[in-house]
């Protein structure tokens, strides 16, 4: 028996486990060990892809099992990090619509055969990075200015995780961070160099403000969602 057509599912258990742990330790407010454990998952996400490509080991089970992986680690681990960093009372339960959406996005993706090299959507990975690198640097740098609107009108939290609610299921086209063969300089790998080039610009900005690093990530993300936002009338017209 060969061992070769189980790779690829364990690593996506790999992913599901890191999401499991992360979950852990936020519920011990350790919220900057649990986005470390967000990004391991990520690490997993992509390389269950890459494995089963390279052996060829799909199946069907493989892919819900991503499905389910991807809820944990980036819909319910990024809703509840947001959700203890707010400061209570009814807004602190909107973060947690993350979680419901996020399902919701990940199933519809499942039966959406039109998702095969871009997106409909807000990715749920690209949502949780948001949302994880935003709530650590609330937990870690609590005199800040972003941890001040966050205790003072916890609103604007609710408001923006109804935003990425809707962008999670919306049909707004979002390119993928995969390249293929023969694509050349197409609108999608024009975003790709955008993308690039805000992370680069967020990263160096960070380190020039002494800022706390997960912020780099936050404006990448954060970027790659406006980019998409700005690109998307051309892509329908394109259409």
């Amino acid at each position: 028996m060969s061992i070769r057509k189980y790779i690829p599912d364990t690593i996506t258990s790999l992913n599901l486990a890191c999401g499991a742990v992360g979950i852990v330790m936020a519920a011990y407010f350790k919220i900057e060990y649990a986005f470390l454990f967000m990004l391991g998952g990520a690490v997993f996400d992509f390389f269950d892809g890459f494995s089963a490509r390279a052996l060829g080991a799909y199946s069907p089970m493989g892919k819900e099992l991503d499905s389910l992986a991807d809820d944990i680690t980036f819909g319910l681990l990024p809703a509840f990090m947001l959700y203890q960093v707010m400061p209570g009372g009814v807004w602190a339960w909107f973060p947690l619509l993350i979680a419901v959406f996020s399902g919701l996005r990940l199933a519809k993706f499942n039966i959406d055969e039109r998702q095969t090299t871009s997106f409909l959507g807000l990715p749920t990975p690209g949502c949780a990075m948001v949302c994880g690198s935003f709530a650590v640097y609330i937990a870690e740098c609590p005199a800040s200015r972003a941890a001040a609107l966050v205790e003072q009108h916890p609103w604007v939290i609710a408001i923006a995780s109804i935003v990425l609610c809707y962008l999670l299921i919306c049909e707004i086209p979002m390119f993928s961070m995969k390249m293929h063969k023969g694509e050349g300089m197409s609108r999608a790998m024009r975003c790709r160099i955008s993308f690039a080039i805000v992370a680069v610009i967020g990263l160096l900005a960070v380190i020039a403000g002494h800022k706390y690093w997960t912020l780099a990530i936050f404006f990448a993300f954060t970027g790659y969602i406006l980019i998409n936002l700005i690109n998307a009338p051309f892509t329908k017209k394109q259409e």
